[in-house]
């Protein structure tokens, strides 16, 4: 479930990255100081978020090379991590830490609650595919038993 986390996590911030601060504009990561660093931080975010995919990908493919993939408890820990990172970017980095908004310009309320309902809906769905997957790895060894 970690693993795929991992991945979830880093697919959000690459969705962040590209759409709101690449495709819309509408912030970049780090907006209290120069266009020059707030670019900068883009990219930051930017090496990390694909450091963080490739690595979780890696380790995705080994658990399958293995054999100890278990799927549900994976697409649990993919949605955790998409609206973890959702929940954690919208109430840490824009509200408690300030570093930008979800967009400037307007009245932030309506965004700010979209973008955390957004992300506590995927941690709600997390949430129930673990409650689902809690007896993934008891029928694997039960199916390896009687096999």
């Amino acid at each position: 479930m970690v693993i795929c986390a991992m991945i979830g996590i880093a697919l959000m911030a690459a969705v962040d990255e590209i759409v709101f601060h690449q495709i819309l504009a509408w912030h970049h990561f780090y907006d209290r100081s120069t266009t020059d660093v707030a670019l900068m931080s883009d990219g930051l975010l930017h090496a990390a978020e694909v450091v963080i995919l490739i690595a979780g990908f890696f380790l995705f493919a080994d658990l399958r090379r293995r054999g100890t993939l278990a799927r549900r408890s994976g697409w649990a820990g993919f949605f955790l991590g998409l609206g973890g990172f959702q929940v954690w970017d919208g109430l840490v980095h824009h509200k408690l830490l300030g570093l930008h908004q979800v967009r400037y310009g307007v009245d932030p309320l309506p965004y700010d609650i979209a973008w955390v309902a957004g992300g506590t809906l995927l941690i709600i769905t997390g949430l129930v595919l673990a409650w689902r997957s809690r007896h993934e790895g008891a029928e694997r060894v039960d199916d390896a038993a009687t096999s």
